[in-house]
C-alpha cells in the first residue's frame, strides 16, 4: 500500500519473532526482565526491548535480526553511520526496484480459528 510513497512507509521489525524467555545463571526464568505480574516488562524489559526495535530499526530490510539475547548489553546499541544516517526502509534497503513480493498472503492461521482458541481458552480458564 505504502511501496510508492516517498514520504511515509512502513516496515516490519522481526526483533521479538524467535526470542525466548530470559534465563539467569541457574536456568531459571530471569524475573528481573518482568514486573510484579509476571507477565508485563520491568523497566529492564523495557530496556532491552527497545534497544532491540531501535537496532531492527536501523538494518537493512532482508538483515534485520529476528530475536533478542537479553545480555543488558548498552555496548550492542547500534548507531547511524556516514554511509546509512537513516532508518532502513524497504527503499532505502535496495528493494525498490527488485522483484520482492509485496503481495498480501494468506495466513497460515485463519482469524475465525484465533476466536474459536481464545473463547476455548477462556472458557477453560473459567472452569
Amino acid at each position: 500500500r505504502y511501496e510508492e510513497r516517498e514520504d511515509f512507509a512502513v516496515v516490519m521489525q522481526p526483533f521479538f519473532r524467535n526470542t525466548f524467555l530470559p534465563v539467569d545463571s541457574n536456568g531459571k526464568p530471569d524475573l528481573s526482565f518482568f514486573a510484579a505480574d509476571c507477565f508485563h516488562f520491568s523497566v529492564r524489559g523495557y530496556g532491552e526491548m527497545a534497544m532491540a526495535l531501535w537496532n531492527n530499526m536501523l538494518e537493512p530490510v532482508g538483515e534485520k535480526q529476528t530475536y533478542n539475547n537479553f545480555t543488558h548489553d548498552q555496548l550492542k546499541l547500534k548507531c547511524p553511520n556516514p554511509e546509512k544516517p537513516f532508518l532502513s526502509t524497504l527503499r532505502n534497503s535496495g528493494f525498490r526496484n527488485s522483484d520482492l513480493n509485496l503481495e498480501r498472503t494468506e495466513p497460515a492461521v485463519p482469524y475465525w480459528a484465533v476466536i474459536v482458541a481464545a473463547v476455548a481458552g477462556v472458557l477453560v480458564g473459567s472452569l
